[in-house]
């Protein structure tokens, strides 16, 4: 036989040989890591109102009780943790994807339906009974909540396919985290001036009129915000998708989910972290007016904590390029324990309590940056060690802990309130007042030494690891045969 291949045999085997390429060490041109920034930016805009704002509008203008208020809250979110995963199955399940990419195209369709739907919750129609306005309040809100899990769910799984390189993952975990500052800074201080320059101070129509036109200049921003990037933002990262695959069924859905080691361990460390850093933000007006004695102090001390844990953010690529994202995480949440910890043992004082509360939440601010970038590399780890890549069913499995761990914050604050004997507008006992502080300092402090053993212990994608698992996945892993490792030990 003849040693030379024919032509049709050199032509199958080209076609057999998988691409290499390198996307591990690609990367992706500046300004889609800065524009992809602004869909953070643009979702604050539309869910930090319903977050800071919207039970305000519903006792004060709409006129619903603070009971039945609490009784929406607590039911929608739990509602909309469900809705996570139902809309990252819609979005994973998705076969003729065009030239605009799998995440995209549903991110900015929802945005704008969002945009929509943040405007309706700050409405209440007038003539409608106590209980009417209960049901429309649920209704419209538990609406809002199935819009934003497919706004968030794509969004937040589009940042493992625009790059696989850990710097760009840094950067980009980096600005959407400064977005979300962002939009928080601008939302606290710059709704209430509007919604009082159309209706503040008036009858509880004209409020709703304020309201109302706030809440569009919000929305407004916050799909302009998406608008920037969509159209700032390219799915780079070419991964193996099978046209002709059946759909998966909810077995499948959990082997991507519960055999995913990397993503459990987040899903475990971000109930405490997120229910560290939101009961932090609901105690400190109380912590402000009793324990200091001036609510006045509240405002300053926000800036300087917004203020250094921004600065604290835009450190994250220099940190995670030097020591690597899980020291970076682990040894931050070390330091924001014992801040916090030291701050609950010492006599209460102005001036160490800003300084020790500033150093947690930075230290704290840091890690949350680093988990974005976390996350994209667990739905690369789930892609490597099951074959099947489902990026908006494991975006949405982290986002459901997000949702829970806010439930537990609200848990945690009021029922410290509570137990201690909180009396509203009041002079608080020795008991109130030392539960107050341990929900703004012990507690952040025992969450953030869990977080820190959970990411030291569980989460065993180390960098080197994750360049082995990128290398893999460029060179076809699942696409001619499996290679390399069988698992992450």
């Amino acid at each position: 036989m003849s040693d030379q291949q024919s032509p049709d045999t050199a032509v199958k085997a080209k076609k057999d040989t998988v691409e290499k390429v390198d996307n591990y060490n690609k990367k992706i041109p500046t300004h889609q890591k800065v524009f992809y920034g602004f869909g953070d930016f643009g979702n604050g805009f539309m869910f930090d109102l319903g977050q800071a704002y919207l039970t305000k509008f519903w006792i004060d203008a709409a006129g619903i009780g603070a009971g039945a208020v609490a009784g929406i809250f607590a039911f929608t979110k739990i509602f909309d943790a469900f809705m996570d995963p139902i809309a990252g199955s819609f979005v994973d399940g998705r076969k003729h994807i065009g030239k605009q990419g799998k995440f995209r195209p549903v991110m900015m369709i929802s945005a704008i339906i969002l945009g929509i739907m943040t405007v309706v919750t700050f409405t209440m129609p007038l003539g409608l009974s106590t209980g009417q306005k209960i049901i429309y309040a649920y209704a419209v809100y538990m609406i809002w909540g199935v819009v934003y899990s497919f706004t968030n769910d794509p969004y937040g799984s589009l940042a493992s396919v625009m790059s696989r390189n850990p710097e760009d993952r840094s950067f980009m975990a980096t600005s959407r985290q400064v977005g979300s500052v962002g939009a928080q800074f601008i939302a606290g201080v710059a709704f209430i001036p509007l919604m009082e320059l159309v209706g503040g101070g008036m009858s509880s129509k004209d409020q709703m009129h304020g309201y109302f036109f706030a809440s569009a200049v919000f929305a407004i921003m916050g799909v302009l915000m998406f608008a920037v990037c969509y159209f700032g933002t390219k799915e780079n990262v070419k991964v193996h998708r099978d046209q002709n695959a059946k759909r998966e069924g909810f077995k499948d859905y959990i082997k991507v989910v519960f055999t995913n080691g990397p993503l459990g361990a987040l899903i475990l460390m971000t109930l405490f972290t997120i229910s560290a850093m939101n009961t932090n933000n609901q105690m400190m007006v109380f912590y402000a007016q009793y324990n200091l004695g001036n609510i006045g102090l509240q405002p300053i001390i926000n800036a300087v904590m917004m203020g250094c844990s921004i600065v604290g953010v835009f450190m994250i690529p220099t940190l995670t390029k030097h020591f690597g994202k899980k020291r970076t995480a682990m040894w931050s949440f070390v330091v924001g324990a014992v801040a916090n910890l030291v701050n609950f043992f010492l006599p209460t004082n102005v001036v160490t309590f800003i300084v020790l509360v500033t150093i947690g939440y930075t230290a704290l601010a840091i890690p949350n940056g680093i988990t974005w970038a976390m996350v994209s590399d667990a739905i690369d780890y789930g892609e490597w060690h099951t074959g099947m890549r489902k990026e908006g069913i494991t975006y949405a499995a982290f986002n459901f802990s997000r949702k829970l761990a806010q439930s537990l914050a609200a848990l945690v604050s009021s029922g410290v309130l509570a137990i201690t004997g909180y009396v509203a507008n009041a002079q608080q006992s020795a008991k109130t007042l030392q539960g107050i502080k341990a929900a703004m300092t012990l507690y952040p402090g025992f969450c953030l030494i869990m977080a820190a053993i959970i990411i030291g212990f569980l989460y065993k994608i180390s960098d080197a690891k994750f360049k082995q698992i990128a290398t893999d996945l460029d060179n076809g892993r699942w696409e001619h045969g499996v290679i390399g490792d069988a698992d992450v030990k």
